[in-house]
């Protein structure tokens, strides 16, 4: 039977996910989408209320009211969604992703159902830095700081055939003195606090940092915990933010990527 299998997938044709198909792609994640034409104060109050990690919160200012939802802390438990009446529904694309901890944070007026829409902040001189020597080429040391692995699952898918990371020329190192960029999961433990501080200080300059999860971007369902420091910013400088619980295969590469964009030449996505 095993036999049987492999000479299966052999014959099987090769499948590998075009470019266009892949960055921002968040099916599977379970994160919310709003879709404002919809949306009504009942509802964003109701949805709100359903929230276990306050994620999801009414805004007022001069006199109107705004839904916020802060991708950072949301953990795609869908509550949102089953309390939403479609007004809130599962996101087919989640560009914000490889982005500052502000640009992760979005905003509808509630009266006029529309999105208000802000300038996304610069990321830090090291992204610039590290753009201009290295161009495709980028060396990612993996941190776990004290997640529960389900971010570490999908990191590793990244290296199958299917997502196929080095064809970016992105990889993983076993070193953080060979890395540019560490990407850290979890809410920093106490355990934890110190290891990631030698190796952020073991990274050569220039170096990014990318926080990876609800639990990385602002500390998750552990923060507050007498075992968390909180998330990664706490003890280190952070770059850039991955949201989800845990995010997608796609939305990490999709951080990375834009962390570094422009990442990909036209010729580049032609032969994806």
């Amino acid at each position: 039977m095993i036999g049987d299998a492999v000479e299966r997938s052999l014959r099987s044709p090769q499948v590998l996910i075009s470019v266009s198909d892949l960055l921002s792609n968040a099916a599977g994640s379970r994160m919310p989408d709003v879709h404002p034409d919809l949306l009504t104060d009942e509802i964003a109050h109701r949805v709100v209320a359903a929230c276990p990690t306050s994620a999801l919160k009414i805004d007022e200012a001069a006199g109107r009211k705004y839904l916020v939802l802060n991708y950072g802390e949301c953990i795609a438990c869908s509550r949102c969604v089953a309390a939403g009446e479609g007004a809130v529904r599962y996101a087919e694309k989640v560009a914000r992703c490889g982005v500052s901890k502000e640009a992760l944070i979005r905003r509808w007026d509630i009266e006029s159902r529309a999105e208000v829409v802000h300038d996304e902040p610069a990321l830090s001189q090291a992204a610039e830095q590290i753009r201009s020597l290295l161009g495709r080429a980028l060396n990612i040391r993996q941190v776990d700081a004290g997640s529960c692995n389900g971010c570490e699952a999908e990191i590793v898918a990244l290296t199958n055939p299917y997502y196929d990371l080095e064809r970016f020329g992105i990889h993983f190192v076993a070193s953080p003195k060979h890395a540019d960029m560490l990407l850290v999961t979890g809410p920093v433990t106490r355990n934890m606090a110190v290891a990631l501080k030698h190796s952020y200080d073991a990274v050569p300059s220039p170096k990014l940092v990318v926080a990876v999860g609800a639990c990385g971007c602002g500390g998750g369902i552990f923060g507050g915990s007498h075992a968390v420091v909180g998330p990664v910013d706490a003890v280190i400088p952070v770059d850039a933010y991955i949201p989800g619980c845990p995010p997608t295969p796609s939305m990490l590469l999709t951080g990375i990527v834009q962390v570094l964009s422009p990442f990909l030449s036209p010729s580049r996505r032609q032969k994806s």
